[in-house]
């Protein structure tokens, strides 16, 4: 076929007119990233794809829900990754309008779309191939697609045997019900249960047979080339190739020999620091005599909606966000602690000191019948509820309170308190040691991160947008 290069200041783009009269199938090139990024930027983000807790691997199509619908709210969207490896993927087409943005694979990506309808291709099988174009993209290029519902449509290297991957896509359904759904998948959708691969409807057999035993001539295929920087099929632009391939390889190799990670970083909840326990506190009948430190620390967790909360099932996911979501500093110290004072026969705990206890194998006091304490209240209609930790050592002795009180409709008090009593010299010298950095880090840090968690376990806080203080 005849080929021609136009040159363009804009984004480059491919409009392909359905062949059913629906809606057209659009690509746009966005931009050119570096030598061999496309085949790092895909090792990586399949690696966090893969671990992903709603990750699955069907269909050559390995893909990831990020965000589902929320029909309450009025929202049928929905976001999911994708990957397509060196293999491609089979031919096949969805329900609904999509529209994704994707990056491709150092050697580039061959985009194969069909517009026939069911229509044609029940009259005829071959009216699919008579619809069917190609678009062709760079390698390491960002570009983006949108095309309607019933485009059948397949994702491949642009040469067979190729070592690189294709894409690495993030999607949007911009309206998950949309398009002739089966009756079995919709009530799926509305469960909140599809996935990508649900949503899949693979080639009819007729075509699929066709397609096997007759294979089109890829020259005779309506194609479209877009690129940057170099005419496809110049010197430039092979050359510009035949630096990204090996590029692409190597810097694809090295991310998959590293560990893939990622970091999130929010808006650190304020702990403020009392002076003396809450009037209501338990902590003010422990050790009343002779006591050598004393503190007590309060978050304060505000939202909508806390009307009906009991203070004990929030108390208990605090409990739970000490044992399940321990500071990695925190940890780390009490690895450094455990191993310095172990030849001295004193206790040793993976946990922070003022919730030791909570790893007791005692079991004659027990809170909600899960957890160990030394004493438990719970009052106000299960407004307030609090519990009493602690534990005798060689050196000292020490007594710590875990409260939650919900102050009104939006707020939620949640506090640590530790009281400490030495018992002898070393006592003495060992609370001094740490007494800074367990009033400034550890505490705060401890009951921190044990509030994140347990907002992340209510359903009530999470329903209701609760914000720290």
């Amino acid at each position: 076929m005849a080929s021609t290069a136009e040159t363009v200041a804009t984004f480059p783009q491919a409009r392909i007119r359905s062949h059913a009269g629906g809606l057209p199938v659009e690509v746009f090139l966005i931009a050119q990233l570096g030598h061999g990024a496309g085949d790092r930027m895909f090792a990586d983000a399949a690696a966090r794809q893969r671990a992903h807790p709603d990750f699955i691997d069907e269909l050559d199509e390995p893909s990831a829900k990020l965000a589902g619908t929320d029909f309450d709210q009025g929202d049928a969207t929905a976001l999911y990754t994708f990957a397509v490896g060196p293999q491609g993927h089979p031919f096949h087409r969805h329900a609904g309008h999509r529209v994704f943005t994707a990056v491709t694979g150092s050697g580039g990506a061959l985009l194969r779309f069909s517009t026939a309808s069911d229509a044609q291709i029940a009259a005829d099988p071959r009216s699919f191939l008579d619809a069917l174009h190609h678009i062709r993209l760079p390698p390491d290029s960002l570009f983006t697609v949108r095309f309607g519902d019933g485009a059948w449509h397949q994702f491949v290297a642009p040469r067979p045997g190729s070592r690189h991957p294709v894409f690495f896509a993030l999607s949007c359904h911009t309206d998950e019900l949309g398009g002739p759904l089966p009756a079995s998948e919709r009530a799926r959708v509305l469960r909140g249960e599809a996935n990508l691969a649900s949503l899949t409807e693979l080639l009819p057999e007729p075509v699929r047979m066709l397609l096997e035993n007759q294979p089109p001539d890829a020259t005779a295929i309506p194609t479209v080339t877009l690129a940057f920087d170099a005419a496809p099929g110049s010197t430039r632009q092979r050359l510009c190739a035949g630096v990204r391939g090996p590029l692409g390889r190597l810097r694809g190799a090295i991310s998959g020999w590293r560990r893939s990670s990622g970091f999130i970083a929010g808006r650190v909840a304020r702990v403020a620091a009392l002076a003396e326990p809450p009037p209501r506190s338990l902590l003010r009948g422990e050790l009343t005599r002779d006591f050598h430190h004393q503190d007590t620390f309060v978050l304060s967790v505000r939202g909508q909606g806390f009307h009906g909360l009991r203070a004990s099932q929030v108390l208990a996911d605090v409990l739970d966000g000490f044992l399940q979501h321990r500071p990695a500093g925190v940890s780390a110290l009490m690895e450094l602690r455990n191993l310095l004072v172990r030849p001295l026969r004193l206790r040793i705990s993976p946990l922070g000191c003022p919730v030791s206890s909570l790893l007791s194998p005692q079991r004659d006091h027990l809170f909600l019948d899960r957890f160990p304490v030394l004493a438990q209240q719970i009052g106000d209609g299960d407004r307030h509820a609090q519990v009493v930790l602690g534990a005798d050592d060689r050196h000292l002795v020490f007594r710590s309170c875990v409260g939650v009180e919900i102050v009104s409709g939006d707020r939620i008090d949640i506090s640590l308190g530790t009281r400490v009593r030495c018992s002898n010299v070393f006592g003495h010298a060992y609370l001094a040691l740490i007494d800074r950095v367990h009033h400034t880090y550890v505490a705060p840090a401890m009951l921190r991160a044990a509030v994140e968690k347990a907002a992340e376990r209510s359903e009530v806080l999470i329903a209701n947008d609760g914000l720290f203080a």
